[in-house]
């Protein structure tokens, strides 16, 4: 008999062991209801999820890089749902997660590959941020540590990623296809704030000071799930450029449609958000893609049309009975007093910053300045864009060394690009390395390529676009095979 049961036991062994997992819970279900009330369900619920992750992360580290795009895309709505909880660490735990797999099972992974200029420069970058806890300027450790975290960490973690993990034209496509989802998502999502209303959590968050910025003239500037509606629309113009990029293409007509299709959406997202910045966003990113494309008559063609629609805004009044047509329009006056008082702020910037060559120090400027080293003068005015931001931080010297690295990406991915032979691959990589150029501009205006999702976007196409020589030869491959991207 326990021969019988021993065999009926290992044939059915995985519905056996979903028995006693289920068994278990419904126990430890139970006896947290009754002790501790609601809460004991939700805290067994979240911790069978948690186990889960790490289990599936050890086995697969993908899909915690995965679970961190995801969450990059979603903080701003979870941090306004839990407004009192520092949801924004779990990102890093993410990511910490991730790289612990990734070193578990290095064996798997090419490490040859992260000798690249990409990753050297953002390991340069993080060693500066490091020193700048050197600063005799005298910033609070917790704010070197928070600004650290975006300004450097996340550069230097997310840089490799693409070389170990997802370095196949899958890979390149599902990301690509990633971004759009996610970005048409926080669009729809846009459209129910604009029309039906925010949640609770989000007009609490309004009402602590942030109507003064997101809502103008009683209008609200849409900032969707994202942090703010400057990373919202500055996101979708972004998103924007790289899809009307892709359906100019060399791609099926339907294929094409679907990109227009996704660039329009984009195009409105970035509308509704009420970001004057976006607007450079789209012009530089659409530039700089005939630029790489050395497409002179689309050139000619697409800046004649480009001339005219600045031309429509700055010397006309068409449109000017909507809000946000009116809003793009002021991006363009120069008598605007939301510009007055950027150049106001730059030149106090500047008197305090005359004997500081290496700036104030990380966590002296914008939000990290005002919540942890707000005693200090310079920490109290609003930088209003990532270029002064880095200044502020840096120092002269510091953003000499920041700007000469993003132009040597930028001009690396350039040249890359340019060699590429598939057509559909090269495509690919001018949408990305376009989308980048436009994110680092619209940087002058927001704090964009600073915040999420904005930067690790930017991370991982310009990692996309160094693998691209790897890819290319995969390409010709499948298309010698007759396979299609």
């Amino acid at each position: 008999m326990l021969k019988k049961l021993h065999i009926n036991i290992v044939d059915h062994k995985q519905k056996v062991l979903f028995f006693l997992i289920a068994f278990s819970l419904s126990i430890l279900v139970a006896s947290s209801t009754s002790r501790f009330g609601f809460l004991g369900p939700i805290v067994v619920i979240a911790a069978v999820i948690a186990g889960a992750f790490l289990t599936a992360s050890f086995t697969n580290p993908r899909i915690a890089v995965v679970t961190y795009l995801v969450y990059c895309f979603i903080l701003g709505f979870v941090v306004k749902t839990f407004l009192n909880i520092p949801v924004g660490f779990a990102m890093d735990g993410i990511m910490l997660v991730a790289w612990v797999s990734i070193l578990v099972n290095r064996n798997k992974f090419n490490w040859k590959a992260l000798k690249n200029e990409h990753v050297m420069l953002s390991v340069i970058w993080f060693g500066i941020s490091m020193l700048q806890l050197l600063n005799p300027y005298g910033s609070s450790f917790l704010g070197w540590f928070n600004e650290l975290r975006f300004t450097a960490l996340s550069w230097l973690l997310v840089a490799p990623i693409v070389f170990l993990l997802f370095n196949r034209l899958t890979d390149l496509n599902r990301f690509i296809g990633f971004i759009f989802f996610f970005s048409c998502l926080a669009t729809l999502y846009g459209v129910k704030q604009l029309y039906i209303g925010v949640t609770n959590g989000e007009q609490q968050w309004l009402d602590a000071g942030n109507d003064f910025t997101h809502i103008l003239g009683g209008k609200l500037r849409v900032f969707s799930i994202y942090s703010d509606a400057g990373q919202f629309g500055a996101s979708q113009a972004v998103m924007a450029v790289i899809a009307l990029v892709l359906a100019m293409g060399p791609f099926s007509l339907t294929k094409k449609i679907v990109f227009g299709i996704i660039g329009l959406v984009m195009l409105y997202g970035m509308a509704i958000s009420g970001t004057r910045g976006a607007l450079f966003a789209l012009v530089a990113g659409l530039g700089f893609a005939v630029f790489l494309s050395k497409n002179f008559r689309v050139l000619i063609i697409g800046g004649a049309f480009a001339l005219g629609g600045l031309a429509v805004l700055k010397y006309t009044k068409i449109g000017d009975e909507i809000f946000q047509v009116r809003r793009l329009r002021s991006a363009l006056d120069p008598k605007d007093a939301s510009f007055n008082v950027r150049i106001i702020n730059q030149k106090k910037l500047a008197y305090l910053l005359k004997d500081e060559p290496f700036g104030a120090g990380l966590g002296m400027s914008g939000m990290n300045g005002t919540t942890y080293n707000a005693d200090k003068p310079i920490a109290n005015i609003q930088p209003d864009s990532y270029w002064v931001k880095v200044w502020v931080m840096y120092g002269v010297v510091g953003l000499f060394i920041w700007f000469a690295i993003n132009s040597y990406i930028i001009g690396k991915c350039s040249g890359i690009v340019w060699k590429l032979k598939d057509p559909k691959l090269k495509s690919k990589m001018i949408a990305l390395t376009s989308g980048t150029v436009g994110c680092f501009i619209c940087s002058y205006g927001n704090e964009v390529m600073n915040g999420m999702p904005s930067s690790v976007i930017m991370f991982m196409s310009w990692s996309f676009v160094f693998i691209a020589p790897w890819l290319d030869q995969q390409a010709q491959q499948k298309t010698a095979n007759g396979d299609h991207l």
